[in-house]
C-alpha cells in the first residue's frame, strides 16, 4: 500500500510570499506522517513548497500510490482541485483514493466530494486518517460509516457524513513531527539567504478557546490542549542537535495564555542547562511584566502582540476581547525588556471608518512596534465574520474557480479604498519611525508623499463612491 502525503503549496507562484520569504514545513502534514509510521503505516510526503505542478504530477504518475492525502487550506484550494483533477483524468491513477484534510475541509466537505475527493477527514487528522487507511487497505467490512470524522460519497453516489471524531486529550501522546521525511535544509537556506538567520517551526499547543470573530477554528474548535514543558524543550533539544537552527519560531496561537506553563518552560530550559532563541505570538491581555521577564530570560527575541485595529469599537466588533492600551503598553514594555515587538493590523472590517483607520495609524505611532503587517480583511466560510456578511456580498463567487480571499463585501467604502488605505498606513508609520530615529533623508521623505498621494486615492474613490450614490 503506497501512500503520499502532499499539499499543493507552491512558493514560486506566491509573489507576495517570495518577497517575504519566510516559508515554514508543513507541520500538520509532518504530525500525520509520524503518527502513521509510528502505528505501521508507511508513507512518503511530497512537499511542494519548492516544486512545481509539473513535477508533482510526474511524481504521482511514477509512484502510483494508493492513497493520495492532501492538506487542504484557503491558500491551497485551487491548486489542489486542479491536481484532482489531474488524478481523476490519468488512466494510471485511476485507483488511487484521494482524502483531503485540513482547515478549508470542514465547511467546503460536500463541495470538496462534488469536485474529486473520495474521503474528506473533517477535523484533527491523526486518529481519522489512521483509521481510514486501515478500512482501505481492508480486502473485506469495507463499511467506512463506521468511521468518525470522515465525510465521503456512498456506492450510490449520495454523501455522507459520518459523526464528529472526539479531539485527543492528551496530545503529550503523539510522536514529534516527522522533519526527516522532506528536505528541510531548502527552508533554512532561504531563511539564512534573505534574513541572515533561519527558523524551524514548532508547536506546542492546539486550538485557542478565543472567540475573535474573523478567525477560523475548523480543525480543533475552541479547545486548549497542551503539550508538557519537558516534552517541548526535548523536542526542541532533539531540533538543535538535528538541524542547529538559529531560531525556533513557535506557532501557537497564544503562547503565553498559561503563566504556570510558560514558567514550567523556564524552568525546564534552566534544568537541562538549555539556551533557545525564539519568536512567538500572544495577546496583551495575557501579558504583564512578569510574563514578558520569562519571555526573554527563556529567550524569546520577538514576540508577537495581535491588535488588528487602533479603533477600540472595531476591536470590539470583532470580539477579540482586548483593550487597546493594553495593546500599546505591552509593545512598548516589550521593548523596554529588549524584547522586539511585532503587531498584526487588518483593514476594511464591516463599519471601519477613515476615522478608525486614523486611529490605528496614531496607535502603531504611540506603540511603535519594531514590525507590523498589514491585511485587508476578508471572510472566511464558517466563521462569524462570514455569517455576518454573508447576505451582503458584493461580487460573483465561483467556488472552483475562488477562493474566500476573493470575496467581497458591502463596506464602508470600496475594497480599493482600502488598499491605499493600506499604503497610506505602511508609509505614514515608516516615516513617523524614521523621522523619530533622526534619518532623515530623501528616503525619508518620499515615504511620506507615498502616505499623502495614498491618501488623495482614499479620496478619490470616496469621491467615486459618492458621484455613483448621487
Amino acid at each position: 500500500m503506497k501512500v503520499i502525503l502532499t499539499h499543493g503549496y507552491f512558493l514560486n507562484e506566491d509573489p507576495s510570499e517570495l518577497r517575504i520569504m519566510k516559508p515554514y514545513p508543513p507541520l500538520g502534514i509532518l504530525y500525520i506522517s509520524a503518527y502513521l509510521n509510528e502505528h505501521g503505516i508507511e508513507n512518503k510526503i511530497f512537499d511542494t513548497t519548492f516544486s512545481s505542478k509539473p513535477q508533482l504530477k510526474k511524481f504521482l504518475v511514477n509512484e502510483k500510490p494508493d492513497i493520495i492525502a492532501f492538506y487542504v487550506n484557503l491558500m491551497t484550494k485551487l491548486n489542489v482541485l486542479e491536481i484532482i483533477r489531474f488524478i481523476k483524468s490519468t488512466h494510471s491513477l485511476e485507483s488511487s483514493q484521494v482524502i483531503l484534510g485540513g482547515p478549508e475541509v470542514r465547511y467546503n466537505a460536500s463541495d470538496l466530494l462534488k469536485h474529486g475527493a473520495d474521503f474528506v477527514v473533517i477535523g484533527e487528522g491523526e486518529e481519522t486518517l489512521l483509521e481510514l487507511i486501515q478500512k482501505i487497505i481492508q480486502t473485506s467490512n469495507k463499511d467506512f460509516k463506521e468511521i468518525d470524522g470522515i465525510g465521503f460519497k456512498d456506492n450510490a453516489g449520495r454523501i455522507i457524513f459520518n459523526a464528529e471524531r472526539n479531539l485527543i486529550s492528551d496530545i503529550n501522546t503523539l510522536p514529534y513531527p516527522n522533519r526527516n521525511g522532506i528536505d528541510l535544509s531548502k527552508y533554512q537556506d532561504a531563511w539564512k539567504k534573505r534574513h541572515g538567520q533561519n527558523a524551524i517551526s514548532v508547536s506546542t499547543m492546539r486550538g485557542c478557546p478565543y472567540t475573535c470573530k474573523w478567525c477560523s477554528r475548523a480543525v480543533y474548535g475552541l479547545t486548549y490542549r497542551r503539550r508538557s514543558p519537558d516534552k517541548v524543550v526535548e523536542e526542541v533539544q532533539k531540533i538543535k542537535e538535528d538541524y542547529n537552527p538559529d531560531t525556533i519560531w513557535f506557532v501557537d496561537d497564544v503562547f503565553t495564555i498559561s503563566h504556570n506553563w510558560l514558567s514550567g518552560f523556564n524552568e525546564e530550559l534552566k534544568k537541562n542547562n538549555f539556551k533557545i532563541k525564539y519568536e512567538c505570538i500572544t495577546r496583551a491581555d495575557r501579558m504583564n511584566e512578569d510574563v514578558i521577564k520569562t519571555l526573554k530570560e527563556s529567550g524569546c527575541f520577538r514576540v508577537w502582540i495581535g491588535a488588528e485595529s487602533g479603533s477600540q469599537r472595531i476591536i470590539d466588533a470583532m470580539d477579540r476581547r482586548v483593550k487597546v492600551e493594553q495593546v500599546r503598553e505591552m509593545i512598548n514594555l516589550s521593548r523596554k525588556f529588549g524584547i522586539e515587538a511585532g503587531t498584526f493590523i487588518m483593514l476594511g472590517y464591516p463599519g471601519e471608518t477613515e476615522k478608525d483607520i486614523e486611529e490605528t495609524i496614531n496607535h502603531l505611532k504611540k506603540s511603535n512596534p519594531h514590525q507590523f503587517t498589514i491585511t485587508v480583511a476578508y471572510p472566511i466560510r464558517g466563521t462569524e465574520f462570514f455569517q455576518e456578511i454573508e447576505t451582503n456580498q458584493v461580487n460573483v463567487f465561483e467556488w472552483e474557480k475562488n477562493t474566500d480571499r476573493d470575496r467581497d463585501f458591502v463596506r464602508t467604502y470600496p475594497r480599493k479604498y482600502y488598499e491605499f488605505a493600506v499604503r497610506r498606513v505602511v508609509n505614514e508609520v515608516k516615516f513617523h519611525q524614521s523621522k523619530n530615529n533622526s534619518l532623515i533623508n530623501t528616503d525619508v521623505f518620499k515615504l511620506k508623499f507615498k502616505s499623502i498621494a495614498a491618501k488623495a486615492g482614499m479620496l478619490w474613490v470616496r469621491k467615486s463612491q459618492w458621484m455613483k450614490l448621487n
